[in-house]
């Protein structure tokens, strides 16, 4: 498993355990209160604090051989494609929160489009950066 393959796993994982960690706060938070009186910006702050902390140092754990950081031109491309697809999947949520931002949601509802949004977008890409480079590309 190249390098590069290995960070699109980390990027998943990642991206799977710190917002199920924040939805089962969350989650528990709402079972019978209004949503405006729910304290949601820290732990979101903390929520994506996380991530982006996570995958720098899992990164830094899985170590790279010796040059291995050099990627070549199939690396550049399947990097490409994955975040050219998740920069969709992005936008689609984006509107979404738009969308909510229009209707008059609650502050509550659209953060947590915007951050699930992101979220998709990152587990997406990494699918498809794994799936190239299992599959092909």
């Amino acid at each position: 498993m190249s390098y590069e393959e290995k960070r699109a796993w980390v990027y998943a994982a990642v991206a799977v355990v710190v917002p199920v960690v924040y939805a089962v706060t969350m989650f528990g938070r709402l079972a019978g209160t209004d949503v405006t009186r729910i304290s949601y910006a820290l732990p979101l702050l903390i929520a994506a604090g996380v991530g982006i902390v996570a995958n720098m140092l899992t990164t830094m754990l899985i170590g790279a051989p010796k040059g291995a950081r050099h990627s070549d031109e199939r690396d550049a491309d399947i990097f490409r494609h994955g975040t050219h697809v998740g920069y969709f999947v992005l936008a689609t949520g984006v509107v979404g929160a738009f969308l909510l931002t229009l209707a008059g949601a609650a502050h509550f509802w659209i953060a947590n489009a915007l951050y699930l949004a992101f979220v998709l977008d990152a587990l997406v890409s990494s699918i498809v950066k794994i799936v190239a480079y299992r599959r092909g590309f």
